[in-house]
Order: C-alpha cells, then structure tokens, then sequence
C-alpha cells in the first residue's frame, strides 16, 4: 500500500512527497531542488488559479493584488487557496513567475 498517496495533498510536504515519487517513477535522472520547488509553486499557483476561476474572480488580477501587496485578502478561501498561497514565499513566487517566463 502506497502510504503517501492516502494522506491529504494539501498540505506542502506532502505535495513534495509526490512530486519526488513521480520523478522516482521516471528513468533515473538527477534533479536540484529548485526544480522541486518550481514544481511546488506551478502546482499551488494552478490550484488558486482554479480556486479563483470558480468564485468568479479574474485569477490574474487578483493574484497580481496579492503578490505587489501582501494582501491575502486578494486571494479567496475556497479551496483552501489562500493558506495554500501564503505557505510560500512571495519572492518565491515572483522568482519562479519571472524564471518560467523568461526561459519560455
């Protein structure tokens, strides 16, 4: 029985957990671990993206508010969304926004 998959994916080292067994499950391949933290933040910001979208909020608006100000209020509860966007770091965040778009 495959343990880590019983247990809830809301929280972040459970999510690390996953990602690491999916990248064991591929062929042997050495990762850093900012490619496990940029999996992490694409991972979060796609689940309050759609977190957003289902409360009828323009996503892209309002995690722009939230990233320029600190202000969680920006973000909606549904989903868990906001706990799970302020368990990172807004640097991090932006860094990993600004990293993905730069190298395509």
């Amino acid at each position: 029985v495959n343990f880590i998959k019983l247990l809830p994916y809301n929280d972040n080292f459970v999510k690390i957990i996953y990602i690491l067994e999916v990248i064991l499950m591929e062929e042997t391949t050495l990762y850093n671990l900012s490619d496990i933290e940029d999996a992490l933040v694409e991972t979060t910001l796609d689940e309050v993206y759609t977190a957003l979208v289902e409360r009828g909020f323009n996503p892209v608006n309002q995690i722009v508010g939230y990233l320029t100000t600190g202000d969680p209020s920006y973000i909606t509860s549904n989903k868990d969304a906001r706990n799970k966007i302020l368990s990172i770091e807004r640097g991090k965040l932006i860094e990993t926004i600004v990293r993905k778009y730069l190298e395509g």
